[in-house]
């Protein structure tokens, strides 16, 4: 596990993992909900923040539109235990 001090001994940002939804192929559903681009990076240089975060992004291809969290450590495990939660609901392993 890296020393925590050398994250945050300069603006980090490595990227994890990216891919697009699973968006259904209907044109029509395209408007309300329009396919996105996820995005999983580590940061360490939020604004007011001291220490990594785990950054979530979503973006609309071809749109300015963007939205990014950044989670906490305890944040991002409650959301890997939701997304957990969901997978075993609909009958599929947690790996």
């Amino acid at each position: 596990m890296p020393d925590r001090q050398v994250w945050l001994a300069g603006a980090v940002k490595q990227s994890i993992d990216s891919a697009w939804d699973d968006h259904p192929a209907e044109p029509d559903d395209q408007e309300d909900t329009p396919p996105v681009w996820w995005i999983v990076n580590l940061v360490d240089d939020v604004e007011g923040i001291e220490d990594l975060r785990v950054q979530i992004v979503l973006e609309v291809p071809g749109t300015t539109e963007r939205i990014a969290a950044h989670l906490a450590p305890a944040t991002a495990r409650r959301l890997r235990a939701a997304l957990a939660t969901a997978l075993t609901t609909i009958g599929e392993p947690v790996d």
